[in-house]
């Protein structure tokens, strides 16, 4: 419970947000009235073995278990296994608080395993819900393989504090560029190409389009067959996007940014 707990006591100044990575695409959030969101929760070693050939045993110490796991708002971007994640889905203890969002197939997924569909709400690009202080928005997202073909992306904003754009996993597209009328200041983005999604130089390409004040890499760290050296997206960022600054974060580490 020591990092959940971390999580649910740490003060939030005002107009900032506070975030903690817990590996692949997974984050926390935290606004300043405490609203807790979390994006793309993979909290087991399910991937392990789903694709002979590849290694995909985790790398990253699970920081909390699906039980302890105890968020207001849940959300996905697409029905990958390590974004969508049953096991996680099916152990979490408080099904009777949160909200689940996410693409209808990962819809699908919550409720199979048990949530109940008062509580699912499905989303899509362009689509804008809120949520106690939280709104967030739907973005374009170029599916990576035909395995689902309904990616997403998300703006999040808190408040009177930071907005937050998540690519979620996606292949390159000038559609990705969209995002940059929302003004997000913080983008998180993927950067391992080599599995169809953004590589560095092109995730810096998006940035430098975007503009956001600040760019985190992420997906990189979990698998072992699929890792990227994230100083790579640093480099490449500071030539295609020069005036945008670079965030490594540490996992289960709070970060706070003031808007």
């Amino acid at each position: 419970m020591a990092l959940m707990r971390e999580i649910r006591e740490f003060p939030v100044p005002r107009n900032a947000i506070a975030l903690w990575w817990l590996g692949q695409s997974g984050y926390i959030f935290k606004s300043q009235e405490g609203t807790l969101t979390s994006v793309d929760m993979y909290l087991t070693d399910s991937c392990n073995g789903l694709q002979p050939g590849i290694d995909l045993s985790r790398k990253v110490p699970v920081l909390i278990p699906p039980e302890e796991l105890d968020v207001d708002i849940y959300t996905c971007t697409h029905n990958h296994q390590d974004h969508t994640d049953p096991f996680t889905i099916r152990g979490l203890r408080n099904k009777d608080t949160a909200q689940f969002v996410g693409p209808h197939p990962s819809c699908e997924v919550f409720r199979a395993q048990g949530v109940e569909s008062g509580r699912i709400v499905p989303a899509w690009p362009a689509r804008r819900l809120e949520f106690r202080d939280v709104s967030m928005t739907g973005a374009f997202a170029l599916p990576t393989d035909d395995t689902d073909l309904n990616h997403m992306g998300f703006v999040y904003e808190f408040g009177g504090g930071p907005k937050i754009y998540v690519t979620g996993d996606t292949d390159f597209s000038e559609l990705l560029f969209s995002v940059e009328k929302q003004k997000p200041d913080i983008v998180i983005t993927v950067i391992n190409g080599g599995f169809n999604n953004l590589s560095h130089w092109e995730a810096a390409d998006v940035c430098g389009r975007i503009k956001p004040k600040l760019a985190i890499p992420c997906h990189y760290d979990m698998f072992p067959d699929n890792s990227v050296d994230p100083k790579q997206f640093r480099a490449t960022l500071s030539l295609r996007a020069p005036g945008v600054s670079y965030q490594e974060l540490v996992h289960g580490k709070p970060y706070v940014f003031w808007k």
